[in-house]
């Protein structure tokens, strides 16, 4: 294939996981590995993967929490993995919002078959885009490269990812909760203000005035807002 298609695996026994990896790399996937369920939503955010291999027990939040999660921003394939042949499982599962169920242990063969069919067959809103363009700023996900008025913008890696996820949420304000979620994969605690200096960070950067912002706002009380529109040439720039 001439696009490696991603896919993200969350499964906290090593071993298992290990051949699985070592089995998808050999048929030319780029996998990514994560053991704890408190760890999806962040390296989703950073990865997009193309399918998400998802088993039911894992540490820090269980398969079914996170299907959930993930359900609540993107419509990537899901196939659950669990080592209980449980009917009740598989029915939780599928209305969590998964797409398909794989009992353990798994055969190679058969799971390839199921991760082909569900890449094939998503729709074209499943795929995530890698690049985003607004006026004169670019965001580049997979190169991790930022461009404003055709000049480079160095960013952290957390930055990046921060402004990564406002952009692709352009034009809707984004609580605290959903931020963290996705970022560091945890709740909100109501006193960490990380993000709050990062935004502060990313106007210094992007020359948003902190006392009348019209790129990055801050709507009290509900969250932050990247606009969409506020980022075009203003006259005196045009030549």
């Amino acid at each position: 294939m001439t696009n490696q298609e991603r896919i993200l695996l969350v499964e906290d026994d090593i071993i298992l996981a290990n051949w699985i990896v070592e089995y998808l790399v050999e048929q030319d996937y780029c996998v990514q590995h994560v053991v704890r369920g408190d760890e999806v939503m962040a390296m989703f955010s950073q990865f997009c993967p193309d399918i998400v291999l998802l088993d039911v027990m894992l540490p820090g939040i269980s398969g079914i929490e996170v299907c959930r999660q993930l359900r609540e921003h993107s419509v990537v394939p899901i196939i659950m993995l669990t080592a209980r042949a449980d009917e009740y499982d598989e029915v939780i599962g599928l209305e969590a919002g998964a797409n398909d169920y794989v009992i353990k242990p798994v055969r190679p063969r058969a799971l390839l078959a199921r991760i082909k069919n569900l890449v094939q067959s998503a729709p074209a809103t499943a795929q995530p885009t890698s690049k985003l363009d607004f006026g004169q700023l670019s965001i580049d996900q997979q190169a991790k490269r930022v461009i404003y008025q055709d000049q480079e913008i160095d960013l952290s890696t957390n930055l990046f990812a921060f402004l990564w996820f406002l952009a692709s949420h352009a034009g809707q304000v984004i609580d605290r909760e959903s931020v963290f979620q996705a970022l560091k994969g945890r709740e909100y605690d109501g006193l960490d203000r990380r993000f709050d200096v990062m935004l502060s960070t990313l106007r210094k950067l992007f020359n948003d005035d902190p006392q009348s912002p019209k790129k990055f706002k801050t709507i009290w009380g509900k969250g932050y807002l990247f606009v969409a529109d506020a980022w075009q040439a203003t006259p005196q720039q045009e030549p």
